[in-house]
């Protein structure tokens, strides 16, 4: 018996049992409800913490929609639906359009036209032909370059001021497989007179705000990296 508990065996026990300690300390004991490993880069609520007992299942939950798409989903459609005011055939051009391209809603759509109109017909008035080349189409732009053109011929100039849009709206919308098309009726508000070389006003009133309306279609390929839209057709309505 004293040989069994010599010094040196007390010593080895005694190493023995405190290594047994550490690695319980370190790697915790199995009781068969251990919690799967948490990812440290996502933070847990202490709620979550406390209550979630439960194993890691084999197969993934059934994925929960989306909120955020849900929520945008249902946005879209009652601003079709307001947009679109009653026509059929509208809003299922508007929703045709929104498929080809999942960035576009009427709203943002219309706040883009709204700018891009007033661009337009401020570089007309002003002979900007670089912002017109942007903005419209080839066959656009050269009639409006020739109308240009003839003005300064004539030595006339436009003096003009956008005053506001008082009335937008979509009245068409369709995806004919390669482009995405929209027709807009805008009606805005102007100051515009021209006057000739001499300074003698040739058409308009500079004192007077008067109305002007157009209507015109954007057009843009959906599956191009360019985003911007071009227009490719206007005329004056009644």
């Amino acid at each position: 018996m004293d040989d069994f508990l010599d010094l040196p065996t007390l010593i080895a026990i005694v190493v023995a049992v405190f290594v047994l300690f550490r690695l319980r300390g370190v790697l915790g004991t199995r009781t068969g409800n251990e919690r799967p490993p948490v990812d440290r880069s996502r933070s847990t609520p202490a709620k979550d913490q406390a209550n979630d007992d439960t194993v890691v299942p084999m197969r993934p939950r059934p994925a929960q929609p989306d909120l955020d798409d849900e929520r945008r989903a249902r946005k879209l459609d009652a601003e079709i639906e307001q947009a679109a005011a009653g026509n059929a055939d509208l809003a299922a051009g508007l929703r045709a359009v929104a498929e080809a391209d999942p960035t576009f809603t009427p709203k943002s759509f219309l706040d883009g036209a709204k700018q891009a109109y007033e661009m337009i017909v401020t570089a007309f008035a002003e002979g900007d032909r670089q912002t017109l080349r942007n903005l419209l189409e080839k066959d656009i732009f050269d009639s409006f370059q020739r109308a240009i053109a003839e003005r300064e011929a004539a030595g006339q100039k436009v003096d003009f001021t956008f005053v506001g849009l008082p009335r937008i709206a979509i009245v068409d919308a369709e995806y004919d497989k390669k482009n995405i098309n929209v027709t807009v009726d805008f009606h805005a508000e102007v100051v515009s007179a021209t006057r000739d070389k001499d300074g003698n006003l040739v058409e308009g009133n500079a004192d007077a705000v008067q109305t002007i309306a157009d209507e015109w279609t954007f057009s843009r390929n959906p599956k191009s990296r360019d985003p911007n839209w071009k227009v490719i057709a206007t005329s004056q309505l009644d």
